[in-house]
């Protein structure tokens, strides 16, 4: 009798085991976001989103890009209907790349929503628009 309960036990944790297992992997780890160039700017490239336990980390690679500084953020909406107001801001891109890690948010999240990834052409012009990649799955 007791080494029927120690099968039934065993077969139950390994059960549980396996579901965890299951849920762990449904999670979304990383997505590539297509980066289109925007305005004749030419900047076209990809950002990585790797879901890490503190946040996302967002890494963002542009070919033709300048050397000068160019605010990034991620904003709700998508390219082609953008909110104006950034909802996280990320590392400004400079010759083309940066990396940043948005503490609180999981990929998931990101995915349920409509987000989109903006890079302006210059600290000095905001207001123009010179790559931009909505953040969906693959």
């Amino acid at each position: 009798m007791k080494s029927i309960r120690l099968a039934l036990t065993a077969a139950a944790l390994v059960a549980i085991g396996g579901a965890t297992l299951v849920a762990a992997r449904a999670a979304t780890t990383a997505v590539t976001v297509d980066m289109k160039a925007l305005n004749g700017s030419g900047e076209n490239g990809t950002a990585t989103l790797t879901q890490e336990s503190d946040g996302v980390k967002v890494v963002v690679s542009l070919k033709n890009a300048p050397a000068e500084a160019q605010p990034t953020h991620i904003h709700i909406g998508t390219c082609g209907n953008i909110s104006k107001a950034p909802e996280y801001a990320l590392v400004s891109v400079e010759n083309g790349a940066s990396t940043s890690v948005v503490k609180g948010v999981s990929l998931d999240d990101l995915l349920k929503g409509h987000y989109a990834i903006n890079v302006h052409k210059s600290t000095s012009d905001l207001g123009t628009y010179v790559s931009c990649g909505d953040i969906k799955s693959s």
